[in-house]
This record gives C-alpha cells, structure tokens and sequence, in this order.
C-alpha cells in the first residue's frame, strides 16, 4: 500500500512514517520546513520526501493519505484530498488501527517531560531485552530512530495532548488504549487549540477513562491539576512518585539525592532503597522523569534494580540539553524548552551542575501558545538562572518581547538577526562559558553558526 503523509516532518508524523515503512508499506510524504535531524533519519529509511504542499505530489493517487495535525483547510494538498475523495485518515487513528491492537501500551503523557520519559521507559525495556515497539516525539540517543514496530507485547508511545487532525479535534492520545500510563504533570499549554487548563483537564479525563481496571496510572505526588482531573473519575490503581529538594515519598516512588544537581540519586519504593542511579542527566525533573519510568517499567514486569542499572546507561534525547560541543573556551547545549516552566528547570538543572559559572539563555519564543503571549509575564523570572538572556524575536510574534526584557532581574537584551545573536556572545565570551539555546524549531541554523563563529574566533 502507498501511504503518503501530510507534515511528514513533525516528531510524531515521522516517527510514524517509519513505523508504516517498517511495515512493508511504500511511504512518501511532504512538509513546509524539512530540517534535520527528522528529515535525515526518514532519508535514511528510504522515505521519500517533498518540499512543500503541492497537489501534483498525489499523483498518481496514494492508496491513503495520512494527516498531520498541523495540515487545515486552504491547504493545498488538503482541499485536494477532499475535493479527489482520496481516502485520508489521522496519525493516532491509523496508529490506533494498524499498530496498537492487542499491544501492552505504555503511553507517556504530561505537558512536561513526555519526550525524555518515554525514551528512558523504552530504553529500560530493550536494555533486558523485551525488544519493545515505540514512538517517541524525538530521537533517543540510545536508538538510531525515533520509532520501530518492535516485537509482542509492549509498545511504548509519547502521548500528546495536543488535538489529532482538523478533523478530529480529540487529542492523540485517546486512540491509544493504554494499559499503563504514566501522567507526568499539566500545566496550561496548547493555547492554539485550548480555552484553559480545564479544557486540558478534560482531554485527559477521557484518557483516564480507556485504561483497563487492571493497568496502572502513575502520577506526581504534589500535581494539583491532576489531582483534580483524578476527581473526576478513575477506575484504575494508581501510583504516585516524587522528589522535592531531596525529601523521600514513603508512600511511592521516591529519590534521595547523591548529587544536588539530580547526576546521582537513591531510588525508593515505600521508603526502602532499591539502588542509586548514577548518569549524565541533571536536573530534579529528570530525577522525576527516571522515577516515572522506572515505575512504568516496573508495571510491565521489570526488576528496578534491572530500571536503574539501565538508567544508568540512558544517553539521553536529542536537542534535551544536548551538548554540541565546545569552541573557544564555550560549551554550547540545544534544548527544545518552550514553556516557561521548561525554561527554568533547565537552567536550574545547568546551574547546579556548573556552580558559578557563567551561563547565557538564547531563546527563541516560537510555539503556538508563546507567538499568542499566553506566558508573557512568566518569562522574566523563569530566566533567574542564566547569567544573562538573548531574547530573539521571530517573524510572526504576535507581541513584543520589550516588556520582557523590561522585567528581567538579570542582564537581558533583545536581538532582531540571527547574526547580531551570534555577535553578541562571541565579543563577550569567556572561558568557560555554558550557552543553552531554547527553541522548538530550527531557529535559523543558530546552534551550527554559533559553533563556527567560536571555532574562528
């Protein structure tokens, strides 16, 4: 069968286009922006791609064509599809239908962290050799590709809140029947497509109400908005995990922390020490993210001293504080935070781990949800880490960031040109310099640019 796919270059969409070559079918797709490191990883599968969304690229007609969320009507290819009555469906569903039956899923969901755990839960699966399936929203160090088919039963999934297709406005993760399901936390995000956070709420009411009675629901202990959306209706054991400033959940999942930049750490189970993981992450949400998936894993069958010895072999997630390298005396790391909680505990994971040394914040304000202004007065204080901000304005902000920089408590300034970014932290680097750059896009090439410009500085 010949599948072709609508914004084949989102996480998900091509992480699905992977798990359908790998199913023998012919794959093709297209996209506005096709960048790495998707793009090069669905070449590499022999996934044949388009730039752009003309109709010529259904022709001849695909047996089916498979929508991404981000596609809506006006879109060429789209109003192309509906006007030829080509036979289309949505990512979840045709996950739902050809993938996910009869599997043990193990769905990943929260508004921070789903990308990272669900790596970590698929790692510790294949590390004692379950050969797990998944689809992750990023591609995992541990693995060459972001998705495979995998073998019976488990299947690890990222499970987004964010809706299926214009036309199925339900979020993705309702189609994926989970047997096991690991809520991270919820904050108000999506702004795009949710009214407010009891919107949000609802949509994972609806995932609570697919998990069978004998699977398991695994949550934070202090998370207020899910808390509330338990209230609603439950059906399904749960278990809560953990950690704040190193104090241990004796009734759950727990961590003492080894190292206070989260690098080292004592897992608990109902207050007894199971073992102490010890890996390149940092940062008390990836010390909460470890015990969601060490949790997960568990539930399918998993020893823990066999969850954290494989943690303590997790490479961790690409552009999650990934570090490109070094030039010049500066260390540059990609992250794809784009929410203000995110922002912060990133920095406050780089700044125990650095101590006192200088650390510059590149952010690029570019999710839906931030070109709205929705988090405009939080953005200020969730940089109190960084020794200094660059604030850079893309083309389609729908506010200005002036106001931002006005609130800062720390050196903070406003750059139009990629090329005037660059500039900046090249003329003022030190040794030792620890620079994060945050965007969930391609931001212009900057993180490569910036490394060459140290490289001949």
């Amino acid at each position: 069968m010949h599948l072709h796919i609508l914004g084949i270059c989102g996480t998900f969409m091509g992480s699905l286009a992977i798990i359908a070559k790998e199913l023998g079918h012919r794959v093709s797709g297209s996209d506005a922006n096709v960048y790495p490191p998707m793009s090069t990883q669905l070449e590499a599968q022999g996934i044949e791609l388009m730039q752009g969304f003309s109709p010529q690229h259904l022709d001849p007609e695909p047996d089916l064509v498979i929508i991404g969320n981000a596609m809506s009507r006006g879109n060429e290819a789209v109003e192309h599809v509906l006007a030829r009555g080509i036979a289309y469906t949505s990512g979840p569903q045709w996950l739902h239908d050809h993938v996910l039956q009869g599997r043990w899923v193990i769905a990943l969901a929260g508004t921070h962290g789903k990308t990272t755990t669900t790596s970590m839960v698929t790692w510790i699966l294949e590390d004692v050799g379950l050969n797990p399936g998944y689809l992750i929203g990023g591609v995992p160090k541990n693995f060459a590709v972001s998705a495979r088919l995998g073998g019976e039963p488990f299947f690890v999934v990222e499970a987004d809140e964010y809706d299926s297709a214009f036309f199925d406005k339900r979020s993705k993760f309702v189609h994926y029947m989970p047997r096991t399901l690991v809520l991270n936390n919820m904050e108000f995000d999506h702004a795009d497509i949710f009214d407010d956070l009891a919107a949000i709420q609802r949509q994972f009411h609806h995932l609570v109400r697919t998990v069978p009675s004998n699977g398991l629901i695994i949550h934070p202990n202090n998370d207020e908005a899910i808390d509330d959306t338990l209230t609603m209706g439950c059906w399904t054991a749960t278990q809560r995990f953990g950690v704040e400033d190193g104090v241990e959940e004796a009734q759950g999942w727990g961590a003492r922390l080894g190292k206070d930049d989260g690098s080292q750490f004592d897992v608990l189970w109902q207050g007894e020490v199971c073992g102490t993981v010890s890996w390149t992450q940092t940062g008390i949400h990836s010390v909460n993210n470890a015990l969601a998936a060490i949790a997960a894993a568990h539930h399918a069958g998993v020893k823990i001293n066999d969850c954290i010895d494989a943690l303590c072999r997790f490479e961790g997630v690409k552009r999650r504080m990934e570090c490109l390298g070094t030039q010049a005396g500066v260390t540059v790391y990609d992250d794809f935070a784009h929410h203000p909680t995110a922002i912060a505990t990133t920095l406050q994971g780089l700044r125990k781990q650095v101590g006192d040394a200088r650390i510059i914040a590149i952010i690029e304000p570019r999710s839906n949800t931030m070109r709205m202004g929705v988090h405009q007065a939080r953005l200020a204080e969730s940089t109190t880490d960084a020794s200094e901000v660059i604030w850079y304005q893309p083309e389609g902000l729908d506010w200005g960031l002036d106001a931002v920089v006005q609130a800062a408590t720390i050196p903070t300034v406003l750059e139009q040109t990629i090329d005037n970014v660059i500039q900046r932290v090249v003329e003022n680097r030190q040794e030792g310099d620890q620079v994060v750059i945050m965007s969930n896009g391609g931001f212009g090439g900057v993180h490569q640019k910036l490394l060459d410009a140290l490289a001949n500085y």
